[in-house]
């Protein structure tokens, strides 16, 4: 027979934002998040139509943002993508 011992202490994850500021000075604000995320990651896209799109996330290492990058080739070619930059830069942690 088990012993009853109470309920369960349940570890509830401190929450904060995370900010990202691009090398041309824009500033995306994740959050209030527990995720680990550690970088911000952007792709603006000039498409044949000459309008640009931006696409853009959030990972866990700088490692899976340099994935994204060698991925984005492939999605110009596949979209005809005119032209592309892609970004990477470190998320900073702030108290929410």
């Amino acid at each position: 027979m088990l012993a009853w011992t109470g309920p369960k202490a349940q570890h509830v994850a401190r929450k904060y934002l995370l900010t990202a500021t691009m090398p041309d000075g824009y500033r995306k604000t994740i959050g209030p998040t527990a995720a680990p995320f550690t970088h911000y990651w952007r792709i603006v896209a000039v498409l044949k139509s000459g309008r640009t799109e931006v696409f853009w996330g959030h990972v866990k290492s700088l490692a899976e943002a340099k994935r994204k990058r060698a991925a984005s080739g492939d999605a110009a070619r596949q979209r005809g993508w005119t032209s592309y930059q892609f970004e990477v830069v470190e998320l900073v942690r702030e108290d929410s």
